[in-house]
C-alpha cells in the first residue's frame, strides 16, 4: 500500500499514479491510499503495518539523499533535451515531479532564470539571457522592433525592453524579468517574415531584417522616425537587401506609400 504523498516523495509522477489507478493496476482503498491490484488486501495491510512499526522504532532508516539519484539523473537528461533551459510546465510534461524540480533548484543542480524558468547550473553562461528567457517563457511571441534590430545588428540603439509581438486576442503573459513591451497584431502583419534562430539552446522567433524595417515604419511613433530611417539605410547596404521583399512587407504593414520616397532617395 502507498499514500499519494509517499508516492510523490519516491519520485512517482502524479500522472503515472492516476494512470495506474485508471487502468486497474492500483486499487484505491480510501482517499489517497492505494494498493497494487495483484496483492491481496490482507497481505498489503500486513506489510504496511510492519513498515509503520519500523518507522516508529527507527529501524530501516538509511542515510541517503531525499531523492533517488536515478530520478535526478533522468530529470537532468530530460532537461538537456530542451537545451538546458526548461519551464515548470514543460518539466511536468517531461515527467519530472514537482518535488524533484524544487529539490534540484534548492541543491544547486538548477538555477532560476526567472519565475517558473530554470536552467542547469553546469551550462555555460548565457550569451543573450534576455532573448532566451523571453523565448522560453513566451514561445508564441515574435521578437520585433528595436530588439529585432539589435539582434540583426541594424541599430546602435540599446534596447531597454524586449519588444515582442503577440497575436491579437492572446492573453498578456506575466513576466517579471526581463522587462517586455508588447504589441498585438493579426493577419499577415503578424505571420509574415518570422525567422527561427537558436539562442543559448532555445528557439527564438524573430522577424527578418526586411520585415523589421517595415514594422519600424508602422510603429514609428514608438521607436522614432530616425530609428526607422536608419534601419532602412542599414538594410539597404546589406548584401541580402531585396526591394521586392521589403515592399511586400511594407504593403502588409500598410506603410508602402510612406516608405517609397525613402527608397527612391536611396536608389
Amino acid at each position: 500500500m502507498i499514500r499519494t504523498g509517499e508516492a510523490l516523495r519516491r519520485g512517482i509522477h502524479p500522472r503515472t499514479l492516476y494512470d495506474m489507478r485508471d487502468t486497474a493496476l492500483l486499487v484505491r482503498e480510501e482517499w489517497g491510499l492505494y494498493r497494487l491490484s495483484d496483492v491481496p488486501r490482507e497481505v498489503a495491510k500486513d506489510k504496511a503495518s510492519k513498515t509503520r512499526s519500523k518507522k516508529r522504532t527507527g529501524q530501516g532508516r538509511r542515510n541517503r539523499s531525499p531523492l533517488a539519484r536515478r530520478s535526478v539523473q533522468t530529470a537532468i537528461r530530460a532537461i538537456r533535451t530542451k537545451g538546458g533551459l526548461v519551464r515548470t510546465r514543460d518539466a511536468l510534461k517531461l515527467g519530472i515531479a514537482p518535488h524533484t524540480l524544487y529539490w534540484m533548484r534548492d541543491n544547486g543542480v538548477l538555477e532560476a532564470v526567472s519565475r517558473g524558468l530554470y536552467r542547469l547550473a553546469d551550462q555555460p553562461p548565457l550569451s543573450n539571457q534576455d532573448l532566451a528567457t523571453v523565448a522560453a517563457r513566451i514561445p508564441n511571441g515574435v521578437v520585433c522592433l528595436i530588439s529585432a534590430l539589435a539582434y540583426h545588428d541594424m541599430t546602435t540603439e540599446i534596447p531597454w525592453n524586449v519588444d515582442v509581438a503577440l497575436r491579437r486576442g492572446s492573453e498578456k503573459p506575466r513576466l517579471q524579468h526581463p522587462p517586455v513591451r508588447f504589441i498585438w497584431r493579426s493577419g499577415p502583419a503578424f505571420d509574415m517574415g518570422v525567422e527561427k534562430h537558436v539562442v543559448d539552446g532555445v528557439i527564438v522567433r524573430v522577424y527578418s531584417p526586411a520585415k523589421t524595417v517595415a514594422d519600424c515604419f508602422q510603429y514609428r511613433r514608438r521607436v522614432g522616425m530616425d530609428v526607422a530611417v536608419g534601419a532602412l539605410k542599414t538594410y539597404w547596404r546589406t548584401s541580402g537587401a531585396d526591394l521586392t521583399t521589403l515592399i511586400r512587407f511594407a504593403r502588409a504593414c500598410r506603410v508602402e506609400k510612406l516608405i517609397r520616397p525613402y527608397l527612391e532617395a536611396l536608389a
